[in-house]
This record gives structure tokens, sequence and C-alpha cells, in this order.
């Protein structure tokens, strides 16, 4: 069966994206960086993570398990560390804050850490070290959040599909590799669009209760996410959740509440982002080595590098616009009426 949709413009992603989010009881200042962030989603083929995401947002300000007015607070506890609280709020106005603090502190210690906490769902993570690479910047990131993923030999989840990522600086301007990943096999966000399209998952995409493979995107939900890589996979999840939610003063997956659903209150997750100036570590050659490296995928056949993708999306997407799922407009029309 063909799924219906409608060619939007990047444009009208972004002001059909900020004006839902405000209607449904969001600042200005964080629908925003929120409209923002769900236009690059869309243009870089993510669409899991895109407009479909805009209802649920403000479902979740309606029923209070986000706080759109929050207005994040930044402190400053050591040279090298900037810190916010996103106040219950949306991770983007927190990571937005952040930002303006952690570029220029890099830039004169050759490092620093961004640490948040009381934060939410902060969508691509890519889309936030991608940012930081625009600047220069090799960029770090990494997320957690509600458990999905149960440890090897286990059924219960205690980790999230807890993603990190990896943005290197190009000469263009642009990063020269992007690495965006999640501890599972699939982000969880697709296996909750297999459900609600009523469509089935692929085998060693999500587990039942009992471990076992399923290829029920219900049943993968009520059990757990399937790790890459099997205990690495489980590995990374710590490892993430160490960064994100240990060292930031976040709440833990097993604690945190959904990202989906109206229950059980703001999850304050957290997000960690690592900057580093290449200029201050690599002695004048960093831009040479990567390009040397980058060279060494792209000249072979068949080769992927990761990031290419998106950019070739990207490029794409901003002549042609992007085809949209047209019931998710209906339901961000529905808001807006």
């Amino acid at each position: 069966m063909m799924t219906e949709t409608r060619t939007l413009s990047l444009a009208e992603i972004e002001d059909l994206s900020f004006r839902a989010l405000v209607a449904a009881g969001t600042s200005e200042e964080s629908a925003r960086a929120l409209a923002l962030a769900t236009a690059a989603t869309e243009a870089d083929g993510v669409a899991s993570h895109g407009l479909a995401y805009i209802p649920i947002y403000c479902e979740h300000v309606r029923c209070g398990k986000v706080d759109g007015q929050a207005t994040p607070v930044l402190t400053r506890p050591k040279p090298g560390v900037v810190a916010v609280d996103a106040a219950t709020g949306f991770a983007h106005a927190a990571i937005d804050l952040g930002f303006e603090t952690l570029v220029p502190a890099t830039r004169e210690q050759g490092l620093a850490v961004l640490v948040i906490r009381n934060s939410y769902n902060c969508g691509v993570l890519g889309y936030h070290t991608y940012r930081l690479a625009q600047e220069g910047l090799v960029g770090l990131g990494f997320t957690n959040a509600p458990a999905s993923i149960a440890p090897s030999g286990g059924a219960k989840p205690v980790v999230g599909t807890n993603p990190f990522s990896v943005a290197v600086p190009g000469s263009d301007g642009q990063p020269a590799l992007l690495i965006d990943q999640s501890a599972s096999t699939i982000a969880k966000s697709e296996v909750m669009k297999h459900a609600r399209e009523g469509k089935p998952i692929p085998i060693g995409w999500a587990l039942d209760a009992e471990g076992n493979p399923t290829t029920d995107p219900n049943v993968g939900l009520k059990g757990s996410m399937a790790p890459s890589g099997g205990y690495k996979g489980v590995g990374i999840a710590l490892l993430t959740e160490i960064m994100a939610a240990a060292l930031t003063g976040a709440t833990l997956g097993i604690n945190a509440s959904p990202f989906s659903g109206t229950s059980g209150g703001p999850p304050r997750t957290g997000q960690c982002f690592i900057a580093i100036d290449p200029a201050a570590t690599a002695g004048g050659n960093f831009a040479s080595t990567v390009a040397e490296l980058v060279e060494a995928i792209r000249f072979q056949d068949g080769a992927h590098l990761p990031g290419d993708g998106r950019r070739t999306k990207r490029l794409s997407a901003r002549g042609h616009g992007v085809d949209v799922n047209a019931t998710t407009l209906s339901k961000i029309e529905a808001i807006l009426a």
C-alpha cells in the first residue's frame, strides 16, 4: 500500500513546525530551535525524527511531560565545563544556549565540555554535532534515553538506545565525516513508525519480553530493542549512559519516563557534548590527515562514508523540497485548527 505524501519546501516545514509548537503552548524561542532542527532532519532524510515528532512534542507540552515555557539556566562550574539545566524544557533550546558558550570556550582552551540535565529528547544527535563541525571543531555528542535495551543474557531493559555522534570538520565548512548511530540495531523511532503504519519489522530489530526475535513492532516495543553487534552494542549504550546521565547529573534510563505517550512526567534525561579544536592538538596536520582518510574510503568502489548520504539528500531537499507523510500533516493541521 502506497503512503500518501505531499511535497513541502524546507521553509514550509520550518514554518508549520513553529506554528504548531507555539499553538500547543511552546515559547517562540524553543519552538524556533525545534522547527529549525525539524526542517534540517527532514532535509537529511531522517523522517522518523522529523515532522512525525511534532504532534508528539505538542502532546507532551499539553500534558506536562515537557515544559514548553521553560527557560534553561547556564552555569560554569569550571573553566572547561559548561553546564545547562534544561528545567524539564526542550533539549534543543538548552543545547543552543550551551553552544553559545561552548564554542568560544573551546577556541580559547582547545577543549571544553557541555553537560545538560533535566532534559528531553534531543532529536537527531548528529544535527547538533554537525553544527560544532561547521565551527571548525571536532564534536562528540552523547544522549541517553528511557531504558529499552536489555543487558547481554538478560531480557529486562536497563539502558536506552543511547546514540552517540562524532562530527569532523572539513575544508568546505561542512563536516568531512559524520557518525551518528544508536546502540541498537535500529533507532526505536523506526520501530514506532512501523507500528503506526501497521508494518512488520525485520528480524534483528527488536526482541519480545522473553528476549526472542520478533517481526511484530508492537511486541518489540513491549520487549526490548536489539543491541547493535550484541554485547558490543550494550557496551556502547553503557558508555553513553555514563557520559549523558552519570556525568551530567541527569536521570538514568531505568528511571526516565517514556519519550512516547503521556504518562510519567518529564523524563529528565541528559546530553553531553565534547568539543575539541584540532588547531590546538594536531600541529597543523588535521585537515590533510582527515582528507587522506576520507579519500581512502570515497575512492573505493561501493564504499560508504558516514554522513555522505545526508549531505546528498540535503542538497536535493534545498532545491526540490521533501515528500512528507500526509497523515502527519493532517495531525499538525488539526493542532493549528
